[in-house]
């Protein structure tokens, strides 16, 4: 009797339909492209295991802001935007299954944020802004 168990298989980089979904939400935002970069980023994945998994990552910055989108298993996602080490922010939310909502809402966040440093603030006018 095979007592040994079946090795873990690697999560799936992102495909190139994935890359898309993210280049185009970024080129939406920011009206230009934006260069992402794949990487590789250790995370726990199990909160009550202490184990870490190698996950795929897309690495982006912009305007001041880095972002990370992590691959943790086929069809599923976390995020999270980051201005320093002290400064780290996710959405909410542990995973996404949809990477178009993961990365959309990811976006609208941080543009909330950015907004919120700049001391600007829902239902101020024009002129309370400059």
């Amino acid at each position: 009797m095979d007592t040994m168990k079946d090795p873990v298989k690697p999560i799936p980089d992102f495909n190139s339909a994935e890359r898309w979904v993210i280049e185009s939400a970024l080129k939406e935002r920011y009206g230009h492209f934006v260069p992402i970069e794949l990487a590789d980023s250790d995370l726990k994945l199990d909160p009550g295991a202490p184990v870490l998994t190698t996950c795929p990552t897309v690495f982006w910055s912009e305007r001041g802001c880095n972002f990370l989108v992590f691959k943790t298993a086929e069809d599923r996602y976390r995020c999270q935007f980051f201005y320093s080490d002290e400064e780290h922010y996710g959405t909410g939310r542990d995973e996404y299954d949809e990477l178009a909502e993961c990365v959309g809402l990811l976006l609208q966040l941080q543009a909330d944020h950015e907004k919120q440093r700049q001391g600007i603030h829902s239902g101020m006018t024009g002129s309370q802004i400059s």
